[in-house]
């Protein structure tokens, strides 16, 4: 049975066997409670060994196909949410319907059906099995055998990841977070439970938020990254740093992207890495992301399958993503991020104009391709603008000139203030985060609702039909709705929590 309640409720542990559950492909057995002969969470969590294969288990949940359905080939974990978010913004068109994945999204349909298979029902149940595994380290860790050190690391990386998700759930079901503080939320849990908990307000899950990575960078400072694909210090204080923006609290915003910047550990990328960059946990801008093991790619229910035109893959077979012709040609010309979408007047059947390049496999043959997350970009963006909006104009204009200037020599923000200097900023934020799952973030906590331009080269024919051209801030569409199980199963809710 679907809900976080449910998942909650078996006395074991499953991200021990994740790995043959998730390639098995089959819902029905990872929600049911283990049989009998499984191991225990007495037993994985005995060491931290025991603790850190679970934790790895979280981390294959991110990039897998399948986990939340019956093989729906638009759910492969994070990256289908940040495709999804993009798809719902302004600046990302789909250029024919193809097979047909994702048009909900940008149609502003599918978040609106409770039912389940559907939309809001894989996303909350994609979300909460992050919540339910991480709450069971986070619970059992402390007892287990090992080294101090190893139980802060891993403890430290759970809270991470359950933060992660309550944000991210939080935003699909709610507007922003300014001026929508008392709101209906979602349901928070802060350890492994039988009991469905009601929707906090908003306020109560930004403060879980916060709480969580707050003690997720106490713990984990001062520590190695087990591997390229694990969590640090560093990757809390860039989701810090970004729910801080939505938040509105420019200070804290400022100060954390800051911190990443000033860490050392990144280093902005050349031309021809920008170029080639975007499918490797190496690139050295990256602050968080997941190496793909090759046998392990899931080839077409992938994020690759639905952004590289290249291989015979979904986004070759009609469902290409570009950049709109009113974004692209306010990118100046010698501006390396120009080089990642497709020219006007040079497309081809298969790479139309306008088609996004930025993200694309190094070798389509093999599907080798990592899942990208978190950037420093990121970071200098998040900076420039909090630094901007509290009156640090000078500081600002440094930050953002440093990492524009690497795209493009010749960029200068000097002259602008004020309004004029933070649409600077938000513009050059709309280019260079294009494709990296921020759109809707922005959407919703600049409160300007969806302003879709149309005519040659942007929404609408030829291309496929968005359907919403524009919305109104905190319009009902952008709300996804409560899955109808969850409201069913959790005795907390009633039909009144559903969104309108």
């Amino acid at each position: 049975m679907f809900t976080m309640k449910n998942i909650a409720r078996s006395k074991y542990l499953l991200p021990a066997l994740l790995t043959a559950l998730i390639f098995g492909g089959c819902k029905k057995s990872y929600l049911e409670t283990s049989p009998s002969n499984q191991v225990t969470t007495d037993v994985i969590f005995k060491t931290t060994a025991g603790a850190q294969t679970a934790l790895d288990g979280i981390y294959r949940l991110t990039y897998v196909f399948g986990i939340e359905s019956n093989g729906n080939h638009d759910l492969f974990g994070q990256k289908s949410h940040d495709l999804i978010m993009d798809l719902m913004g302004n600046d990302m068109v789909v250029n024919s319907r193809g097979y047909n994945w994702f048009n909900g999204d940008y149609r502003y349909t599918a978040g609106a059906d409770p039912s389940d298979g559907q939309r809001s029902y894989t996303t909350w149940l994609y979300y909460y099995q992050i919540v339910n595994n991480a709450n069971n380290i986070i619970s059992a860790i402390d007892k287990s055998t090992g080294l101090q050190a190893d139980k802060d690391n891993i403890k430290g990386q759970a809270l991470f990841l359950r933060a992660h998700s309550y944000f991210y759930l939080v935003n699909f079901e709610q507007h922003t977070f300014k001026g929508n503080e008392s709101k209906p939320g979602i349901p928070t849990y802060s350890g492994p439970t039988s009991k469905g908990n009601p929707r906090g307000t908003v306020q109560n899950v930004y403060d879980s938020i916060v709480s969580d990575l707050t003690k997720a960078e106490t713990l984990l400072t001062g520590k190695a990254r087990r591997d390229v694909s694990s969590v640090d210090v560093t990757t809390v204080q860039t989701l810090r740093a970004r729910v801080a923006l939505q938040m509105e609290d420019y200070p804290t915003a400022a100060a954390y992207a800051q911190k990443v910047i000033s860490s050392g550990n990144y280093t902005l990328m050349s031309h021809a890495a920008y170029q080639s960059g975007f499918n490797s946990v190496s690139n050295s801008e990256w602050v968080w992301g997941v190496k793909v093991i090759v046998d392990q790619a899931t080839v077409y229910p992938s994020w690759f399958s639905h952004m590289d035109a290249v291989p015979f893959d979904y986004a070759s077979l009609g469902q290409q993503k570009k950049i709109t012709k009113a974004l692209y040609d306010q990118i100046a010309a010698g501006d390396i991020r120009k080089t990642v979408f497709t020219a006007p007047g040079t497309g081809t059947d298969q790479i139309p104009d306008y088609t996004q390049t930025k993200f694309h496999l190094a070798n389509p043959k093999s599907w080798a391709g990592d899942y990208l997350y978190l950037s420093v970009a990121e970071d200098y963006l998040i900076a420039a603008e909090a630094l901007a909006r509290t009156g640090h104009e000078p500081e600002a204009h440094t930050v953002l000139e440093t990492l524009i200037k690497n795209r493009y020599s010749g960029y200068t923000s000097a002259g602008l203030s004020g309004a004029n200097l933070i649409n600077e900023i938000l513009l050059q934020r709309r280019i260079e985060l294009w494709g990296e799952g921020l759109a809707l973030f922005d959407i919703k906590r600049l409160k300007q609702g969806v302003n879709r331009p149309t005519g040659p080269g942007n929404h609408g024919s030829p291309n496929y039909d968005a359907n919403v051209y524009t919305l109104a801030d905190q319009d009902p569409k952008f709300l996804f709705r409560i899955p109808q199980e969850e409201l069913n199963s959790n005795k907390s809710m009633t039909a009144a929590d559903q969104n309108p």
